[in-house]
């Protein structure tokens, strides 16, 4: 691990060398998840670089990343450990085979029940490689008793397994739970945990996340396609388009060889940027005085 940064300031400095453009709040809320040692749970639209954070605070960090991926139905096997039973099987037999058949009960389980046959999964991974970084991404698409297993594990920061016994961070991953609302997590899980709501960039700041990601933008298309994305994102749209998708707007438009963004431009390469139908056929019906 690198030097914990100092500072908030610092830590600005440490992301920006990795290409995320942090304002003073997100890098205030991210140092103090690394000084107090609290998880950071952050919430927001789509596409407003929650996932991009954490991704950024490993590499700005020198952190390795464990990345737990929340989805419908998810249970603590998927997230924690399993036991590798065709492996087990495999070593049951040839230990049977080597005792001529004649195999002690206690020996073979003692055998089964070692770290040669347990299977880490994130969770356990983030226990057993912290110092690190582990991302819970999207844990509003998990049920409820999943969510409480990870309260139960955020706040111990170790797990004990029946077959073998205690595992413990020797030291708490920096833990960031993201969500994009699409449920309520429980105030229980978030009473823990530092909290952040991260907004879309303004326009300056967008346009300068466009000239650092797109290599090769100009700074009137960058500015062009910023300003745009914003009108779009003030109309009621199904789905107002986020920074991830302003930057594959951007490289559209570039691997067209465009410099300038026009009404006709705009009009074929929307599927860039807008992702539903209902969406594109509001923009359509307004691109002239959009893009005017």
């Amino acid at each position: 691990m690198t030097a914990s940064p100092a500072s908030p300031e610092e830590l600005i400095a440490a992301l920006d060398g990795v290409g995320y453009l942090a304002d003073e709040g997100v890098a205030t809320a991210g140092f103090l998840a690394l000084r107090l040692r609290r998880p950071l749970f952050c919430e927001g639209e789509p596409g407003t670089g929650k996932t991009s954070l954490a991704l950024a605070l490993a590499d700005g960090l020198g952190l390795p990343l464990v990345r737990l991926q929340c989805h419908e139905g998810i249970d603590a096997a998927q997230a924690l450990y399993e036991w590798d039973f065709p492996r087990q099987l495999l070593h049951l037999r040839a230990l049977e085979a080597a005792e001529g058949g004649r195999l002690d009960a206690d020996t073979a389980e003692r055998s089964l029940y070692t770290e040669r046959f347990l299977l880490a999964r994130p969770l356990l991974q983030a226990l057993t490689n912290a110092p690190c970084v582990l991302l819970v991404d999207e844990i509003d698409r998990a049920d409820d008793e999943f969510e409480a297993f990870l309260l139960q594990l955020l706040d111990e920061y170790a797990v004990t397994i029946p077959e073998y016994g205690e595992i413990r961070a020797e030291q708490p991953p920096l833990v960031v739970l993201t969500s994009n609302r699409t449920r309520e997590v429980h105030d229980a899980l978030k009473r823990r945990c530092l909290y952040h709501w991260l907004e879309h960039p303004d326009l300056p700041r967008e346009i300068r996340i466009l000239r650092r990601r797109v290599p090769g933008l100009g700074e009137t298309l960058a500015r062009q396609v910023a300003e745009a994305v914003h009108r779009l994102r003030d109309l009621e749209l199904l789905k107002p388009p986020g920074t991830a998708e302003s930057l594959d707007w951007a490289r559209a438009l570039l691997a067209l060889d465009r410099d300038e963004l026009d009404t006709a431009t705009a009009a074929r390469t929307l599927g860039a940027v807008l992702k539903y139908s209902e969406d594109l056929d509001r923009v359509r019906a307004k691109l002239d005085v959009l893009f005017a």
